[in-house]
């Protein structure tokens, strides 16, 4: 038995080595697989350039770059450009950016602009203003506002007031149209906002525009609550405010006559006489 130890431990490493080979071998083709499946490619559609939402897709906006299968977009992806044609974005897209089925209006929908984005149940309802009322050019797309309108509260005698009246207001598109003043006066460009309402809203707003004038208070991102206030009047505004000036007055108790408060004229000098200390007081009259 001792003289086929030997033999025996030589068979012993020759299985394990042959064991282990085999299980690397095994190791390292799969991997191989593995990393050449990554590096296959497929053709994904991609916008040519900056797309805005509400544009009708044609052929010369998309085009097809290949994309490695580990790094595929997520979502559904298109991998044939012509498919696109004719859809309409609902989202913005950047050039080079893939083109998703979440950022297209359902197929039934083949024309472009406002009416393809807007909510089923709303209204998109456009309106002009300058560079005050629109914050100055801040407002864009995808933006929210607060509709202020200042007008004449009614009755006689009555005061003006500031109010917010909508609030938490979509805006989906901003731009300039050209308006005519007059006949012979040359067309100028006005800001336009159009802002996404329910039918409620949209009356609102139609009859702020008529009876006053509105402003927009831009939102941020994150702002969604509803706040509830009393609007801004004159009373309001001076509340709390002191009108007077100079001296006090005093109005003595059972006299309709206002007097001023008599003022000390009088001034004191300390004079000092070796050891001694006294305070001399002078009239000014």
């Amino acid at each position: 038995m001792e003289k086929f130890r030997p033999m025996l431990l030589l068979a012993a490493a020759v299985i394990i080595a042959l064991a282990t080979s085999i299980m690397a071998y095994n190791w390292m083709k799969k991997e191989t697989a593995q990393k050449e499946a990554n590096l296959q490619t497929l053709p994904v559609a991609i916008a040519a350039t900056d797309l805005s939402w509400g544009t009708a897709l044609t052929k010369e906006m998309i085009k097809t770059t290949p994309f490695l299968k580990g790094s595929l977009p997520a979502g559904e992806y298109f991998s044939d450009a012509s498919s696109l044609e004719g859809k309409v974005l609902i989202m913005p897209v950047k050039a080079n950016e893939p083109i998703l089925r979440s950022r297209l209006a359902p197929d039934s929908i083949a024309t472009g602009g406002v009416a393809a984005v807007v909510d089923p149940k709303k209204r998109a309802m456009a309106v002009r203003v300058d560079k005050v009322i629109g914050v100055s050019g801040f407002v864009h797309p995808g933006n929210r506002v607060d509709v202020l309108v200042s007008l004449q509260q009614p009755g006689e005698g009555s005061s003006s007031i500031t109010k917010i009246v909508l609030q938490n207001i979509p805006v989906l598109a901003a731009g300039t149209e050209m308006e005519q003043k007059g006949k012979g006066e040359k067309p100028v460009a006005v800001d336009v906002i159009t802002l996404e309402l329910t039918p409620d809203e949209a009356e609102k707003l139609a009859h702020a525009t008529s009876q006053g004038r509105i402003q927009l208070a831009l939102r941020n991102y994150n702002s969604t609550e509803q706040v509830a206030t009393r609007g801004a009047t004159i009373p309001t505004l001076l509340s709390g405010q002191s009108t007077q000036s100079g001296p006090a007055i005093k109005k003595p108790s059972g006299s309709g006559t206002v007097v001023a408060a008599k003022q000390d004229t009088s001034f004191h000098v300390e004079v000092i006489k070796g050891s001694e200390k006294t305070v001399r007081t002078f009239k000014k009259d």
